[in-house]
């Protein structure tokens, strides 16, 4: 049984109420003072200790995503990286699998669209990072055949994995179900992590002798989905979208690419880059860089060009509901802002998959094919 198995959970579960309900009923007989006794009473305590931390660690990570399996878990996943040629000739997307939707005729593409696993190398920044990509069944549908679709790059917060927005926030899944039901344009949906170079956190700075990430989002992942994908070069064609660091990400494109990126997308965005031992030194004592990196003084100098953003927040569970406030009254037209806010919502995947379904409606009427 995987890790994730919802049976592995419920084992789990039952566990630690059955270790419970034995504790409280054999500790009268090991009242003693007697070296057995002792030692009962601490087994019963370890095993129920351990078998509640087992059970809140399983339900988190299902949750959350941050284990594939138990090799990932233990350190133990021994599959080999993906050698990806830099030469001129190399494809800047190289496809390294594909999966279905699980949808009724998903097996084939044109009726269930297609997830394609990707490595996708930067031809400036020379990063090479995982992630998906969300073809719609018209992709592959012959009438759809000489047409370009609106496209937008995904990003889910640190530590997350890719995989936690086809799973954990079901992406795919969503924008297949409002394109069948009209709510929304078909659309690519290239999904990937920020963390790009990691365990490091990296904000998606151009870090001085460094990762250089915002090259790697900003130039080279737009030109490895266009000459990959059709999508068209114009800056209404693409979005950017992004959860927690994702947002932020995905704030400072549309204000420092907005000739790239037509639409900015933060859900849960915080509005400042981290500075912490993830990070590390981030500027290396560059104040313009660091003065760059801050969403809401570089939305200020920022000159309006037409970008669309939508930002969202809650007015309980959130810390960066002031922010937000700051951000959109911040906001000059012809630059436009919408946002979405929650009475009530943490800054976990239960929030944003309350506001994925009509962020996507929203972009849908802001991107063009």
């Amino acid at each position: 049984m995987g890790l994730r198995s919802t049976w592995v959970l419920s084992l789990a579960i039952v566990a630690g109420v059955l270790l419970f309900a034995a504790t409280v009923w054999y500790w009268p007989r090991l009242a003693g003072r007697n070296w057995r006794a002792v030692t009962g009473r601490i087994g019963l305590l370890l095993a129920t200790q351990l078998a509640l931390f087992a059970a809140v660690g399983l339900a988190a990570n299902k949750s959350f995503l941050f284990y594939g399996s138990w090799a990932d878990l233990f350190g133990q996943e021994k599959e080999m990286g993906v050698v990806v040629d830099h030469s001129a000739a190399a494809k800047d997307i190289r496809v390294t699998g594909t999966q279905k939707l699980d949808v009724p005729g998903g097996a084939r593409p044109e009726v269930g669209g297609q997830i394609q696993k990707i490595v996708l190398t930067g031809e400036r920044s020379k990063i090479a990072s995982p992630g998906y990509v969300w073809l719609p069944p018209e992709y592959f549908q012959p009438r759809y055949a000489k047409e370009d679709f609106p496209a937008a790059v995904v990003l889910t917060g640190y530590p997350g994995i890719a995989e936690n927005l086809i799973k954990g926030l079901d992406y795919p899944m969503t924008a297949y179900k409002q394109a069948k039901a009209g709510t929304m344009k078909p659309m690519i949906l290239v999904m990937m992590r920020p963390t790009v170079a990691p365990p490091r956190d990296t904000e998606c700075v151009d870090i001085p002798g460094g990762p250089q990430t915002e090259t790697y989002f900003a130039k080279d992942v737009p030109q490895a989905v266009r000459e990959s994908y059709r999508v068209g070069d114009k800056p209404q064609n693409l979005a950017f979208v992004g959860n927690s660091t994702g947002g932020y990400c995905a704030l400072k494109m549309g204000i420092h690419h907005p000739d790239t990126f037509g639409v900015a997308v933060g859900l849960s965005a915080y509005y400042k880059a981290a500075d912490d031992p993830t990070t590390g030194d981030l500027f290396h004592g560059d104040e313009a860089l660091e003065k760059r990196a801050d969403v809401l003084k570089s939305l200020k100098a920022k000159s309006p060009t037409g970008t669309s953003f939508l930002v969202t927040t809650s007015k309980k569970g959130e810390d960066n509901l002031k922010g937000t406030r700051q951000f959109i009254a911040g906001v000059k037209s012809p630059d436009r802002v919408s946002s979405i806010t929650l009475e009530n919502g943490g800054h976990n995947f239960n929030t944003w998959r309350r506001e994925i379904p009509p962020m996507l409606n929203w972009l849908s009427g802001r991107l063009q094919a």
